[in-house]
């Protein structure tokens, strides 16, 4: 996975609050020993902390990591940037799936609505409560922005058994936006009805997001940056989509319960079974087709 070296980031599409130190509201998410619980409800690649029902009444106490973290700002420049550090590279990863998404979205005539990237440790405060990073990566519809611990990429090798890997962070920041496209087009509300298990709508939305995702990935070597004209993602091996169905498969809702609670319970889940997002990562990616994304069907 390579990004054209000369290539200008924006670094505007993510805001960089590591270390901040973020106040949180009146509703917090738990962190700890409850992050146990969050995987096993909530998982990982989440829509929103409240959906978790962990609120534990108190206010979110600054962020507990690093300090003095130099943000993508100062660093992250160009693709040559992106090729060489962590935080760099899922910038330009957001800007190459947003750069995707203006083409889709003004190839049928309609206008797409940006969405930021917030980098955060610890905790968080979100238009949809505060939240730590035991929930992993989510995407919060009422601020219409996605939000990623980069500790979690370490997590999902340590923690999931994932080979990891750029395009399994690249595959991470991708879904995320498909639950943005999702929001935008009204379908993400669907997820909301409270119903769980394989042919619920949590679960829908989710494979929706996975196929956006790999719709994305056929297209990111060839949709041109408006800044150069040239595609900013210039390589894309089978081993690094291999990577991103392993991602896939390590935080599908069977492996998680399997891992975590010694046995699968189909009827609680809500994200879907290793094989069911490594399919629709599948189907995004073979026919490149978001039409083809319809897991409602």
């Amino acid at each position: 996975m390579r990004f054209d070296d000369d290539a200008e980031l924006d670094t505007s599409e993510v805001q960089d609050e590591r270390g901040g130190g973020i106040p949180g509201g009146a509703t917090t998410v738990g962190g700890g020993i409850v992050g146990i619980v969050v995987l096993l409800v909530g998982l990982y690649f989440g829509v929103s902390p409240e959906k978790l029902g962990l609120s534990s009444g108190g206010s979110a106490s600054p962020s507990s990591g690093a300090t003095g973290v130099s943000g993508v700002e100062e660093n992250c420049r160009t693709g040559k940037d992106a090729n060489e550090r962590e935080d760099c590279r899922i910038l330009a990863v957001v800007n190459s799936v947003q750069t995707y998404w203006r083409a889709e979205y003004a190839r049928t005539g309609e206008r797409y609505t940006d969405a930021d990237t917030k980098f955060f440790t610890g905790r968080v405060n979100t238009a949809c409560g505060a939240a730590t990073s035991a929930v992993g990566p989510f995407y919060c519809p009422a601020d219409k922005m996605a939000y990623l611990d980069l500790g979690f990429f370490e997590e999902l090798k340590t923690k999931f058994g994932a080979s990891g890997g750029p395009f399994a962070q690249a595959y991470v920041v991708a879904h995320e936006y498909g639950h943005h496209v999702q929001n935008l087009k009204g379908t993400l509300a669907r997820a909301h009805d409270g119903k769980q298990g394989p042919d619920s709508n949590a679960v829908k939305v989710e494979l929706q997001a996975d196929c956006y995702a790999g719709v994305w990935a056929r297209h990111a070597t060839t949709t041109p940056s408006e800044r150069t004209g040239r595609p900013l993602l210039t390589s894309l091996t089978d081993e690094d989509i291999q990577d991103g169905l392993d991602a896939a498969a390590a935080v599908g809702d069977d492996r998680i319960q399997e891992k975590f609670q010694g046995k699968v319970t189909p009827e609680s889940w809500t994200h879907g079974s290793a094989a069911q997002r490594q399919q629709w990562f599948h189907t995004g990616y073979d026919s490149g087709d978001v039409a083809r994304c319809d897991t409602f069907a």
